[in-house]
């Protein structure tokens, strides 16, 4: 183990620290970075050998949670020991892989692997930039080829003030949560997500993270200098025989110039391709100075040729490879209230990419409990994607969702958070599922639209549509100033483009950013440009979407379950909830049962009942405000006889009057009749019902006393005898065990 080292600069008026030697000595890189008392270690491996048969380079990257790192221990009453990763730990895994892979060799197939596992966690600094900090300084340090480093930074607005790395607390009080990860003069990786944020202000923040993170870049270079490994290079490539090359490029060149002259869908445009690459491999076969090996090599460049002349076609003469102009929009078509049963449904389609959105109501017990290193609590919304083979004409597995699927569904999340309503106002649980029925690019977005659509659909009071669409990028290799920008970029442009920066939001401002790109980062400029396309874009999006649906819908689905809510004292709740739940679960007994009605209470007393039944649900608030009400004299109640009170002496002296479910008062004999009553069974029986009055409530003892004389016009109660100071029998009452003379009664 070498000598640990430690590297330390301010950032954002805390220490950023960078150690390193003390940690993962076999990993071939290895670093901790520390901000507050947030500790990430991160190590970074590359594999022997290259894997054959591949066309990518294999990078993985993981995050993982610690649960020790916060001091918790998972709340499973079996499975004590982390599992499969959580959806933050993933989204945060994503955030580090999109920053860090533009800065490797394309043609590099050796395995990669970047572990970030949190050590400690201080509750107030979210460990994810801090990732993308150590990841850099692992790989900077490493002999595994890459061209960094790069550096991350979060940003936020209070009060108007720029804020450098806020704290979770702080993040509540932004107008908006911002990561920008970079190299010294580019921009590599946007995230973002905010309430409407005007274009000029995000452009702005931008800049202020780039700029902010110089001094991080400068530390990075300083741990690189003084404990960096020299870098291995990467093989060349097998050039392919010159002859052999010109003989595809005659061959392919016209036929490709064809195939982009007529615009074609997606389908088409694989199949000619795959036609051609067909034709080439039967022409080689033919001849016998083309080997196998060289063969191969020649049907690879078929794909490329296709990519590159997408490219070319764009920077040349401003055409696309289906005809648009660079900033056309694919046709657009909407439709809600689709699928009879559901509470809410749409269908967006744009070009060939087609998703159906559909929104789900629940009670309030229905939210998702959070139980990660990061967060506990409660969640209220949730947005799901899923991606099936057949949405691109292949087969594949169904497995549940991968790293893509929950990026995806999470972004579409965060465009729509904002725009959701207080759990006061609607106190749903809202699930929204995305399907993407037909894929051709920007599906993400797309699920953006299709589900602004269906919550209005559902009749959730969201407060103002929303929409996203997806800008690509085509620079010039030997001139990254000269650049296009592509306005709903479709599949291929995504795949042989630069960049792929996803925008949504209201008419109003955005609501959430996912920038990628392949190239070593893109300037100010491109950002700047991009957002004010992405604006013109969304507006006419939304244009389409208001002659859908303009506004949420006035009433819920008829199947949807009805919410009523009740406001209680809290010190009300133990009286609700009753010994060992005894009371709640006797209303909902008596309401329809559990598969009908659904009580749910938070600790500031707000009561939500759920049923699909108005009668039940009507029901069950009457039976929660009658257990809560505060009884005063005065008030006038029917209610059942419980019981006859008897004396010591067997006397029948009252009768116990349930005025309220759990709240009873006793009307004496005397008060049963204006008339001489000789026993309480001559007027009233266990099971009547009697029409009383409150006359007196003792809060000490808890007693009501009730009257049924009262309710006579013109009745007047008797005086009330003066309580006579405690002393012997005839000064406090009788000595306890003996019966009470009816004189005193």
């Amino acid at each position: 183990m070498s000598e640990k080292k430690t590297f330390e600069k301010e950032i954002g008026g805390k220490k950023l620290i960078i150690s390193t030697g003390q940690f993962a000595g076999q990993a071939h890189g290895a670093c901790t970075v520390q901000y507050g008392d947030t500790l990430v270690l991160a190590t970074a491996v590359m594999g022997q050998k290259e894997r054959e048969g591949i066309n990518y380079f294999p990078l993985l990257v993981d995050f993982e949670e610690r649960l020790y790192a916060a001091g918790k221990i998972k709340g499973s009453r079996f499975i004590k020991r982390e599992g499969r990763p959580s959806d933050e730990a993933i989204l945060t895994s994503r955030l580090v892989d999109r920053t860090i892979r533009p800065l490797f060799e394309e043609r590099l197939r050796k395995d990669v692997q970047v572990v970030l596992t949190v050590l400690s966690m201080d509750q107030e600094n979210d460990p994810d930039v801090q990732s993308v900090v150590a990841a850099s300084a692992a790989l900077s340090i490493s002999p595994i080829p890459w061209a960094g480093p790069i550096a991350g930074i979060r940003i936020g607005r209070i009060n108007g003030e720029w804020v450098i790395n806020p704290t979770y607390e702080a993040r509540i009080k932004s107008d908006f949560d911002l990561v920008v990860c970079g190299t010294a003069d580019k921009v590599i990786m946007i995230e973002a997500g905010g309430n409407q944020i005007e274009e000029s202000v995000i452009q702005e923040a931008i800049e202020f993270a780039h700029q902010h993170i110089q001094p991080i870049l400068q530390l990075i270079e300083e741990v690189r200098a003084a404990v960096g490994q020299q870098k291995l290079s990467i093989p060349q490539a097998d050039l392919i025989d010159e002859r052999i090359r010109r003989k595809v490029m005659d061959f392919c060149k016209p036929k490709l110039d064809t195939l982009f002259g007529e615009p074609a869908d997606k389908l088409s445009h694989v199949a000619t391709v795959a036609s051609i690459t067909e034709e080439l491999d039967v022409i080689l076969k033919a001849d016998n100075e083309v080997s196998k090996d060289d063969r191969a090599q020649a049907l690879g460049i078929v794909e490329k040729l296709y990519e590159e002349r997408t490219r070319a076609m764009v920077l040349e003469k401003g055409q696309r490879v289906d005809g648009r102009s660079l900033n056309e929009i694919r046709p657009l078509s909407a439709s809600a209230g689709i699928l009879p049963r559901t509470h809410g449904s749409a269908l967006f389609q744009r070009g060939e990419t087609q998703i159906l959105s559909v929104v789900t109501l629940g009670s309030p017990g229905d939210e998702q409990f959070l139980d990660t290193m990061e967060l506990s609590g409660k969640k209220r919304y949730m947005h799901h994607y899923n991606f099936p083979g057949f949405s691109v004409g292949e087969v594949a597995p169904l497995r549940g969702p991968g790293r893509r699927e929950i990026g995806h569904g999470a972004l579409a999340e965060k465009a729509l958070l904002p725009l959701l309503p207080d759990k006061e106002t609607f106190p749903y649980t809202v699930r929204v599922v995305s399907e993407v029925l037909s894929s051709n690019g920007s599906t993400s977005q797309a699920s953006v639209c299709g589900s602004s659509l269906a919550l209005m659909d559902a009749g959730m009071p969201i407060s103002a549509a929303v929409a996203g669409i997806s800008i690509g990028l085509i620079t010039d290799e030997h001139d990254e100033s000269k650049y296009k920008l592509l306005t709903d970029i479709q599949g291929v442009e995504d795949h042989s483009g630069d960049m792929d920066f996803k925008v949504a939001g209201t008419r109003k401002g955005i609501t959430a950013i996912q920038m990628d790109t392949k190239l070593h980062g893109i300037s100010s400029a491109i950002v700047r440009d991009t957002l004010t396309t992405a604006r013109e874009a969304r507006i006419k999006i939304l244009d389409v979407m208001d002659k859908t649906i303009s506004q949420p819908r006035s009433e819920l689905s008829p199947y949807a379950p009805r919410i009523t809510s009740i406001k209680i004292d809290p010190e009300k709740i133990r009286t609700i909830i009753g010994k060992g739940g005894e009371t709640i679960n006797k209303i909902i007994e008596v309401c329809g049962g559990a598969d009908v009605m659904k009580i749910d209470i938070e600790d500031d007393g707000l009561v939500m009942i759920t049923s699909h039944s108005a009668e039940m649900s009507d029901r069950a608030k009457k039976f929660i405000e009658d257990l809560t009400k505060e009884v005063k004299v005065g008030e006038i109640y029917e209610g059942k006889v419980t019981q006859i009170i008897k004396d010591m002496s067997g006397n029948e002296i009252g009768a116990i009057v349930e005025i309220l479910p759990g709240r009873d008062g006793m009307v004496h004999i005397s008060e049963l009749a204006p008339e001489h009553v000789n026993k309480v069974t001559d007027k009233a029986n266990i099971g009547d019902t009697l029409k009383v009055k409150v006359m007196d409530i003792d809060k000490e003892r808890n007693r009501i006393s009730l009257s049924v004389n009262a309710l006579i016009e013109g009745y007047e109660p008797p005086p009330r005898r003066p309580m006579r100071p405690h002393g012997g029998f005839n000064q406090g009452g009788p000595r306890r065990g003996r019966p009470i003379p009816r004189r005193f009664q």
